[in-house]
């Protein structure tokens, strides 16, 4: 399993060689520094701690810039710091640094990241209801409906559909494929839309149903 911390730049289109248009995502992917190593004899099992991104060393605890130190970092701290699990011990050791050109033309990956905050929204939003008829006596046009029951079971079942917070959660979208890697600017052109916000951080991963 192989993967990447990266940023999402934003959306956009490019042609290919037939002149048909392609929609992407473009992602910054790296460089990222590996900051710790576990292995199966150590510590039980084998992953890879990466880290992307840069911050000032002031807004991070004394134990995370003494951390991050034998990885190479001093004028600065990484400002994402993610921990990626391998089914064998790993060959890369503290310092190594990974780029776009881990990552192949044609391969899938899952994207992993945290959808963009819609606030507290109503069911017809939320869950795309009907709402009441509009004319004639109408008065609850977007409102949800009963939500409770008699005396038997007495109460709303713990899944009910009802306002509240919408968006703002962890989502993987699953199975896109690399339309291009530039290793020179450690960008990924993903074909489609992966969750979140531009300028928000994502995890790009090897696709695990491919």
């Amino acid at each position: 399993m192989k993967g990447l911390i990266g940023k999402k730049i934003g959306m956009t289109h490019i042609y290919d060689d037939q002149g048909l248009m392609i929609p992407v995502t473009v992602v910054q992917v790296g460089p990222c520094r590996v900051t710790s190593v576990r292995t199966k004899d150590r510590d039980g099992y084998s992953a890879l701690q990466i880290g992307f991104g840069a911050r000032k060393p002031k807004n991070v605890s004394k134990a995370v810039r003494t951390h991050v130190a034998a990885a190479g970092y001093s004028e600065h701290v990484p400002e994402r710091i993610r921990e990626l699990r391998l089914a064998e011990d790993p060959e890369q050791s503290v310092g190594d640094v990974l780029g776009a050109d881990i990552f192949e033309a044609d391969e899938f990956v899952d994207v992993t990241g945290v959808t963009k905050g819609r606030g507290f929204q109503g069911v017809v939003r939320r869950y795309k209801f009907g709402g009441g008829r509009a004319s004639h006596g109408g008065g609850w046009t977007r409102r949800g409906g009963s939500i409770g029951m008699c005396v038997n079971p007495g109460k709303i079942y713990k899944g009910r559909k009802m306002p509240g917070q919408m968006g703002n959660v962890q989502r993987t979208s699953q199975n896109l494929r690399i339309v291009q890697v530039r290793q020179e600017e450690n960008l990924l052109l993903i074909k489609g839309a992966v969750p979140g916000a531009n300028g928000r951080f994502v995890m790009v991963r090897k696709a695990k149903k491919k």
